[in-house]
């Protein structure tokens, strides 16, 4: 049973009728003493609770009866229903325990969708899911990409393997390299939008000023260099999973214009004012701690609680040793046929090298060291030299002191491409730590690898 709250008669009849059409029982209450009453008499599975349903409209009887539902009922999910001018108090709401929100005017299919999402990642587990390996993992689901045994990694794959089927908002925070854009695209094999568009989008190498037109597209003519018409990332993701990698790189202004689009689930294309619905499921990514960014006021609040409906936190490559020698073999055994050398193995005494290595790039980092191994050696099984001489030959203490080239000979723009090309070896593809070695933002960087068609890993 849904219990809904809500002091509107007509609101509560609506949404009796489109919960009773889409196969739910329903309860509705004008008021927090009957809200209570109900729940105590009838248990319900979730309740969709209408913030400002008393006189006021300062929301505060919907915070005290939510607060009521979570210190009586702390597991019962509670969806907050709020016009958009208070979507401050329902952030209010989902800090005190609140599953989602909805904004009014709602859509109903959006309401639905979110329904069937809470109650699915509210329903109990199984044990036994609990504590499935690897091997059961992939019995069950598509897992093909993703290599690794560790319990840390193991955990995540099982939340992935929970949510996929749901249109849940998810999170993926991790240190660069750590494979985010791989459990995203996990996270859309799993589902049932598998057979529609997966898009990915580097928001750390969209300007603001191109934030729009980039997300939404453009009418030819919308604005001074709007030469043709251009399809938007959000249409070409409908019906399927859109990427948003590195959010946290967002600006304010975009932030503003991104939640108001996760929010009423429609967008207008620049250059004609007909908006569009969205049909689509949300994944986000960052290598930095967005609660800390909050705090800090460089993300904004709501935006945060709209995407992370779940958060899935991957462990950095140094958190899971163990799962090294699967990858290097991984790596091998694809090299094996990209250089045709089909004898080509790694050696043990190399294994346990790589190891022992902080590998701060993780993935990306050991990736890279394998390929340049491969390429470096004189025979097919690999030892620790031929992983030490690069390792070596990067460090800047052993590195040749190199003048700059004489006036004329080059000039700033190419000299620009060339720093940026040796910091990114350097670094080894890491693009955070080539951003600050450089003093550049990482949108700028991205705009200038774009700019000279310089390759990367986003």
């Amino acid at each position: 049973m849904i219990l809904l709250v809500d002091d509107d008669v007509a609101v509560r009849t609506s949404l009796g009728l489109l919960l009773k059409q889409a196969g739910y029982q329903t309860q509705a209450v004008p008021g927090a003493a009957e809200a209570l009453a109900a729940a105590e008499a009838t248990p319900p599975r979730l309740v969709l609770l209408d913030m400002n349903f008393a006189l006021e409209t300062s929301g505060a009887d919907g915070l005290r009866l939510l607060t009521e539902f979570k210190r009586r009922w702390p597991a019962l999910p509670v969806v907050l229903l709020t016009g958009w001018g208070s979507i401050a108090l329902a952030v209010e709401g989902m800090k005190a325990g609140a599953a989602e929100f909805l904004t009014k005017p709602w859509s109903n299919e959006h309401l639905l969708s979110t329904i069937k999402t809470v109650l699915a990642l509210h329903a109990p587990a199984p044990a036994a899911e609990s504590v499935l390996n690897r091997r059961q993992l992939d019995a069950r689901h598509d897992f093909a990409a993703i290599v690794g045994q560790d319990a840390g990694l193991l955990h995540v794959l099982r939340q992935v393997g929970q949510v996929a089927a749901t249109d849940a908002s998810v999170l993926i925070e991790g240190e660069s390299g750590t494979g985010k854009e791989l459990i995203a695209e996990a996270l859309h094999r799993n589902s049932a939008r598998r057979r529609q568009p997966f898009v990915k989008v580097n928001l750390g190498g969209i300007s603001a000023s191109l934030f729009e037109s980039e997300l939404f597209g453009h009418r030819r003519g919308a604005f001074t260099d709007a030469k043709a018409d251009r399809v938007g990332r959000f249409e070409l993701a409908q019906g399927g999973t859109i990427f948003l990698d590195e959010i946290g790189e967002l600006d304010l202004s975009s932030q503003v214009k991104l939640l108001r689009v996760l929010q009423d689930r429609t967008y207008e294309v620049l250059g004609d004012s007909k908006p569009r619905r969205l049909d689509i499921r949300v994944v986000c990514a960052t290598n930095r701690r967005l609660a800390e960014e909050v705090r800090a006021g460089r993300f904004r609040e709501d935006l945060f609680y709209r995407i992370n409906l779940l958060t899935l936190r991957l462990p950095a490559l140094r958190e899971r040793p163990q799962d090294i020698g699967l990858l290097v073999r991984h790596f091998v055994e694809q090299l094996r046929t990209t250089y045709q050398r089909p004898a080509l193995q790694v050696g043990t005494r190399a294994l346990h090298w790589l190891q022992e290595q902080p590998l701060p790039g993780n993935i990306r980092e050991l990736k890279n060291a394998v390929e340049r191994a491969v390429l470096i050696s004189g025979h097919d099984e690999l030892l620790p030299e031929d992983f030490q001489a690069q390792t070596a030959s990067l460090s800047p203490s052993s590195a040749v002191a190199h003048e700059l080239p004489a006036p004329g000979t080059m000039t700033l723009e190419e000299l620009e491409e060339q720093m940026i090309r040796q910091s990114l070896a350097h670094y080894e593809g890491n693009i955070s730590r080539v951003a600050r070695a450089l003093g550049l933002s990482r949108g700028a960087l991205y705009r200038r690898l774009e700019k000279y068609s310089i390759p990367f890993d986003a």
